[in-house]
This record gives structure tokens, C-alpha cells and sequence, in this order.
């Protein structure tokens, strides 16, 4: 953990008895990031070339990313403050939209052309520029004012990639609109009426056709409409109204994605963005349509923000490395480069609340895993939420989200395809660990030990305590898929996991538990029928075979492979020579910061499968059927 941050205020534990962070800490800490990206501006401020991987659009559009991601913080600091702020940060901005703006000049900026990396920019820079209009927009020379317009208009009747960057043309035309510039009504209006197909209800949409939940219904999906919504005002034609009532109902379950120590479940692409996964209150707040108390609301977002700050983020020199906490490629994508962790700019949002406003003011309330044990189904996503106050973990047992689109081949992907992920821990993402597959994963073992993969996930049953889905595993070397149906019911801090699959002859069967990461190889060990790992900090994760498992049990270690620390591990069960045919498995799954007796859960925990299903019983004397 890094020491404390000298450049922020006291904490306050009067006010925030939780974090202890108040609107000053936000302040602080915005400033101390916008002013970090100086060194690296380029003369005219135009780009902002980070140290650090390159994205696969290039150095320019890498140095136009670290100009607009940063310039939305800009946006909310300096509107937040009435433009009172250090008026060179105004200034700086200003000039960059002067620089990149000139065609001619050595810092141009690229110009939008179809499905182009500067179409994302384009859009937090038209947000920026709606929030700080008297500040900055205003006062542009109106030369330069042209010129901007010029360059957004690359967006009209231009095509996007068909997900969330739909939003990105919606809302920079709007900003066109705004100013009185020539827009494309029918781009808004198609971009916002495509996002109705990828509604599912309950406040959920899907990033695009298919399966495709993650942060980014948050940060994204629920927050760009609400935006475009600021902007269009009166002439919304109704649809702010309906964003706000979605995002209200989205908020009532997505405080339960957050530990008590402020993570974010760790599932989902772009998890460098980082702190934007608490965007979605401080939209809520903003737009009046939110179901949280203030304090609750605040305590979420100064959490989060908090949680990476005490982790070393930003680092020692005021810059969001491109991984987690520290640098780690393994856990990004192609398409982020230096500058991609600051859409975590998102987050600051609630800086446009005024001061007074009861977010600033009000007392922290705790979050619902800090109130009790909390399991929450969510039906659209296909997911059971899991959360254990005596620890403080969320876990989010995953039996709906694929990242597929709807046609074409399936891909799997370590941030979607396992059937855990959680707020203490993270999937192994290095490629020779990928390959491996060992955790969070049910597999069939080729004879050379080469693991079939989970594709598309069908989801059955999302309710109460219980989720299901379907997925056809194929094993290397066999032409054929062989099903396999697993269900999951939680019970305590415990999830039981239960597969009825179809395997070939000759194939293994394996079961990985969650990997736990630390800066120190973690402590492992087995025995007939379970298996344990547990980091220095008392993370453990364990695996108890109840039905279908042999004796052999292991524990698998990888080093540079997790986003959560250099040396991680993961228990395992195997069930080798499989005899052809159907079967049945049935694993005690645990993730927990407290003492784990995973022999006496293998002697003390029973189960009985038969034709009707599977029955467990507990040491208390409870049974679970599934």
C-alpha cells in the first residue's frame, strides 16, 4: 500500500467517518493530475505524449487521447469552481483547441473519419465544451470557434462502431447543435434510438448486440444520454425523462459492485478507467433522478476514488499508469494507450454539483456490504451478486455475460468467460497463464493438458440465491461440442457450484477457484478433495470437492500474470480418465479475508446427487437443493 498523498487535505471523519474525504480531497486531487500532464504537452498544448505503451491508433491520436481525456476533468474542475481556478488551466486548454484545430500546424489533430479512434476524443472534448461555455467556448476567437466546428463536423453522416460509441456522434452533434452549427438531426436521432435495441430492462442495457455487460453500462450506456440530455434541454423530446427513470433504477442495485474497502468488481474490458466505475451516482445526483441518499452517493465515489489513491494511483508522478494499480499491460486492451486511464475523468463528475448541495454536505452512510451480507440476482446480466460483511469481499458469480456479438465466431476473454470475479481479486490475464485457463473455470483437459474454453454463455435461471447457464465446451482435438449446465447457489459466505456435463472418454476434468494475487508468493496447500491458497494480507481462496472429484487436488501458481499482484496462485480439482459419458460435479467455492478450515468443510459439508438433483448439507443442519 502506498503512503499517505501529502498534496491532500486532512481527512474529515466528522463529515466522511467512512473515507474521510470531503470535495477538497476532489479538488486536490484533480489539480494534482491535471497539473502532472504539463511536462509531457506538446508546445501549442495540443497533445500530450505519456510515457508508456503505444495504442494500435498511433502516436497522434495517443497524444490527441491525452489532450481530451484529461481536458473533461479540466471541464468539471474549472465549471465546478465558476471558472475560479488557476487561470492558467483555462488558458492551457484553450490554446490546445487553438493548436489541434489548425490543419496546417505541426500538433494538428487527426481528422474523424469512419469508426476512428479521435471520434471518442472528439466527444469528451464537445462535453468539455458545453460545461465550461462562459469559460472557454465563449472566448475563443471566432476563427478558432470555426475551426472546432470543422473539425467535429468529420461525425456527420459518418459511421460509428455499433455499441456505445453510437453516444460519441450523438453528443458531439449535439454540441453542434448547441452553438448553431450545421448537425445531422437524423444522427442524434438514430444514435439514441439504436440504444433502445440494446435496453433489456431493469435499468440494464447491453453494450451492443449480444451479451455484453460490464462497467461500461455504467459509465457509458446510462451516462452519455444523460449528458446529451444537459445539452439538448427542453427540445430532449421527452427521452431525458426516460434515461432518468432507467439510471434510477440502475442505482438501486449498483452500490452492491463495491467492496468495503471502495474496489469495483473486476470484471469487464477497460478496467484502467479505474474510479469511473462510480460515475453513474454522481450522474444520478446531477440529474435529480437518484434513489441514493447524498451520503450514501458520496461515500461510493470517495470509496472508489479513495481505494486506488491508497494503492498508488496516481503514481509518484501524478500519472494513471495503464493497468490497475501499478502498470500492467496484460489487463488492458489494444486500444489503450497512455493516455486511456484518464476517462477515468468520468468520475469527477460530481464536481458540478454546487457545494452546498447535500452530496458535499450530508454524513457518509455505509455501503450495503458494510451493512449486512448481501446477495442480490440480477436476471438481465445473467449474474448473483455476493457480498459478506465480516470481510467486506463482493463477488460476482457470472452466468450471463459473454462479450460475443450476436452472429459470427465466439471468442472467450479471462474478463468475461469465468464464473467468478470479485472485488478482492482478479482473473490471470498474461497470455501463458490465458492459456492455461486454470481459474474461475470448468474445463476439459486434452491429454497434452490443453483446456476447452467457455464461449457463449446461455443463461437458464437468475433468481434469489440461484443462477444457471449453459455453455458447449469443445476439447482440443474432438470435433464435437459436449454441453455443460452449472448452477450456482450461495449459502453464507459460500458459493456451491454444481456441473452436469458430457465429456469424451479419456478427457480430465478441472475446476479452478479464484486466483488471489500479492506482492509475496502466496501460501498453498492441499489435501484429498481440496485445495487452499492464502495470500500475506489473509486472502484466501479455496476449492472442496463434495461430489464428482478424485483425491488429486493442486494449486497453481503464475508469476506477472495478475492485475492484483506479481506472484498469484489458484486452487484446483481434477477428475482424470474421465469414462465417457454424463456426470456430475459439485465444489464448495470460497473466497474470504477470514480463517479457512477447508478440511473440515470437505469432512463437515455432505452432498447426495441422484436423478432429482443435488442436495448439500451444512454443518448447521441446513440443506440446499439445486
Amino acid at each position: 500500500m502506498a503512503a499517505p498523498r501529502g498534496w491532500l487535505p486532512p481527512a474529515d471523519r466528522v463529515l466522511s467517518p467512512l473515507t474521510g474525504w470531503t470535495r477538497a480531497h476532489w479538488e486536490a486531487l484533480a489539480d494534482r493530475q491535471l497539473e502532472a500532464l504539463v511536462p509531457y504537452a506538446t508546445p501549442g498544448f495540443a497533445q500530450y505524449r505519456l510515457p508508456g505503451r503505444q495504442s494500435w491508433s498511433g502516436a497522434v491520436s495517443d497524444g490527441l487521447e491525452g489532450y481530451a481525456r484529461p481536458f473533461l476533468l479540466a471541464s468539471f474542475r474549472i465549471a465546478g469552481a465558476g471558472g475560479e481556478v488557476d487561470p492558467r488551466l483555462t488558458e492551457r486548454y484553450a490554446r490546445g483547441l487553438t493548436t489541434g484545430t489548425d490543419r496546417a500546424g505541426a500538433e494538428a489533430w487527426p481528422q474523424l473519419t469512419d469508426r476512428s479512434q479521435q471520434m471518442v476524443e472528439a466527444a469528451a472534448i464537445a462535453i468539455g465544451l458545453h460545461e465550461t461555455r462562459p469559460w472557454i467556448w465563449d472566448r475563443l476567437d471566432a476563427r478558432v470557434q470555426e475551426r472546432v466546428v470543422e473539425w467535429f463536423s468529420g461525425f456527420i453522416g459518418a459511421k460509428t462502431w455499433d455499441n456505445n460509441w453510437r453516444l460519441f456522434q450523438v453528443v458531439t452533434e449535439q454540441f453542434l447543435a448547441s452553438v448553431g452549427a450545421p448537425h445531422s438531426r437524423s444522427d442524434i436521432e438514430g444514435g439514441l434510438d439504436r440504444i433502445e435495441d440494446w435496453y433489456r430492462g431493469d435499468g440494464w442495457y447491453s453494450d451492443g448486440d449480444g451479451r455484453n455487460f460490464d462497467h461500461y453500462i455504467g459509465w457509458a450506456m446510462h451516462l452519455y444520454p444523460l449528458l446529451w440530455a444537459r445539452m439538448a434541454g427542453e427540445d430532449d423530446g421527452g427521452r431525458g425523462a426516460l434515461y432518468r427513470e432507467r439510471l434510477a433504477r440502475f442505482l438501486t442495485v449498483h452500490p452492491h459492485f463495491f467492496g468495503a474497502d471502495g474496489a469495483p468488481v473486476h470484471q469487464g474490458r477497460s478496467l484502467t478507467y479505474r474510479f469511473a466505475a462510480a460515475v453513474p451516482v454522481w450522474m444520478g445526483a446531477l440529474a435529480r433522478c437518484t434513489p441514493l441518499a447524498p451520503g450514501l452517493t458520496r461515500r461510493l465515489a470517495s470509496g472508489a476514488v479513495r481505494h486506488f489513491v491508497k494503492r498508488g494511483v496516481p503514481d509518484e508522478r501524478g500519472l494513471l499508469p495503464l493497468g490497475w494499480y501499478g502498470t500492467f499491460p496484460p489487463a488492458t486492451q489494444p486500444y489503450s494507450g497512455p493516455a486511456s486511464p484518464y476517462w477515468s475523468s468520468k468520475a469527477f463528475l460530481g464536481l458540478l454539483l454546487p457545494a452546498d448541495h447535500p452530496v458535499w454536505t450530508e454524513r457518509e452512510l455505509p455501503l450495503p456490504v458494510e451493512e449486512c451480507d448481501q446477495y442480490t440476482a440480477l436476471p438481465r446480466p445473467g449474474w448473483l451478486l455476493h457480498g459478506t460483511r465480516h470481510d467486506g469481499i463482493v463477488r460476482l458469480i457470472n452466468h450471463g455475460s459473454d462479450h460475443n456479438p450476436l452472429a459470427g465466431p465466439a471468442q472467450d476473454d479471462p474478463h468475461y468467460a469465468k464464473f467468478g470475479y470479485s472485488t478482492a481479486s482478479a482473473p490471470e490475464t498474461a497470455p501463458r497463464a490465458w492459456e492455461r485457463r486454470v481459474d474461475g473455470h470448468l474445463a476439459l483437459l486434452a491429454p497434452d493438458g490443453t483446456p476447452s474454453r467457455r464461449l457463449r454463455i446461455h443463461p437458464l435461471r437468475c433468481a434469489g440465491r440461484l443462477a444457471a447457464s449453459h455453455h458447449d465446451a469443445r476439447p482440443p482435438g474432438h470435433d464435437g461440442t459436449f454441453p455443460v449446465v452449472t448452477t450456482s447457489a450461495l449459502h453464507g459466505p459460500w458459493e456451491i457450484r454444481a456441473h452436469r456435463l458430457r465429456a469424451p472418454a479419456g478427457a480430465t476434468v478441472r475446476e479452478g477457484g479464484y486466483a488471489v494475487a500479492d506482492a509475496a508468493r502466496p501460501h498453498a496447500e492441499s489435501g484429498p478433495g481440496w485445495a487452499l491458497t492464502r495470500t500475506a494480507t489473509g486472502l484466501t481462496s479455496a476449492l472442496v470437492a463434495l461430489h464428482g472429484w478424485q483425491e488429486e487436488t493442486g494449486v497453481a501458481r503464475e508469476v506477472a500474470a495478475n492485475a492484483y499482484g506479481p506472484h498469484s496462485a489458484t486452487p484446483f480439482l481434477t477428475f482424470p480418465d474421465h469414462p465417457g459419458g454424463h456426470s456430475v460435479h459439485v465444489t464448495l467455492v470460497v473466497l474470504a479475508r477470514d480463517t479457512v478450515d477447508a478440511r473440515a468443510l470437505r469432512e463437515g459439508v455432505t452432498c447426495a446427487v441422484d436423478e432429482d438433483g443435488v442436495r448439500v448439507r451444512f454443518p448447521d443442519g441446513t440443506e440446499l437443493e439445486l
